[in-house]
């Protein structure tokens, strides 16, 4: 079996947001998949997905912080800045974290860890609402 479907996510402010719910809720095909895989991919350059902690606020806060101080918004070195000067710092966080997460499924749901979620980390200040194909594979 193979499904696929585009998940819009509202816009967001910069930072990391929890967003496992938003990104499952859509999927009905997801309760007929037995065992298989969950591939989701971000369609931006400017934004990321991540599988991190998904109950202390404090940790996306903290990999906020990081992410900031390793690509701060106009810093003298970047070249890039057609859309002003948090373009560049925003590609350059899309590609360290990446925008692309394959997750397992079983018995209808998504097999994480206690303690995982899906994030959405939003690079830009005005970046808008986001996209997001998921393709799900497996067996009924």
């Amino acid at each position: 079996m193979f499904h696929q479907q585009t998940v819009a996510l509202p816009p967001l402010p910069r930072g990391f947001h929890l967003v496992t719910r938003e990104l499952v809720a859509p999927l009905a095909a997801l309760a007929r998949v037995r065992v298989g895989l969950a591939h989701f991919l971000l369609q931006h350059t400017s934004a990321s997905l991540c599988l991190c902690e998904n109950a202390d606020p404090d940790v996306r806060r903290d990999l906020a912080t990081w992410s900031d101080r390793v690509a701060p918004d106009g810093a003298a070195w970047m070249v890039h800045d057609a859309e002003g000067p948090d373009d560049m710092p925003a590609h350059i966080k899309s590609v360290v974290f990446g925008t692309a997460l394959t997750l397992p499924i079983r018995d209808g749901a998504l097999a994480l860890g206690t303690w995982q979620g899906i994030w959405l980390g939003e690079h830009r200040d005005h970046g808008g609402s986001r996209t997001v194909v998921v393709t799900l594979h497996g067996e009924s």
